[in-house]
């Protein structure tokens, strides 16, 4: 799986889970670039994530990441793992 395929994935499920079929993600969207994306929509996000990929995150990684790349670089290090 290529890092463009999982911010696609990924896309989908910030429309799904944010209600907007308007939000376009890319590698270097952050939270302030979209306006539903909050704290506690955030950790909804993150689980909806998780669960998409199979995959669990540690807090760690999920407070390093500066924006959606990073959260894709983590994805695909622990799809190839």
């Amino acid at each position: 799986m290529e890092k463009n395929q999982i911010i696609n994935e990924v896309n989908h499920i910030f429309k799904d889970v944010l209600d907007n079929d308007d939000i376009m993600i890319n590698e270097s969207t952050t939270a302030k670039d979209v306006e539903e994306w909050d704290s506690l929509n955030h950790i909804q996000l993150v689980v909806a994530i998780e669960k998409h990929f199979k995959i669990r995150f540690t807090t760690q990684e999920i407070q390093n990441w500066k924006n959606v790349g990073e959260m894709a670089d983590c994805i695909l290090q622990k799809r190839s793992n």
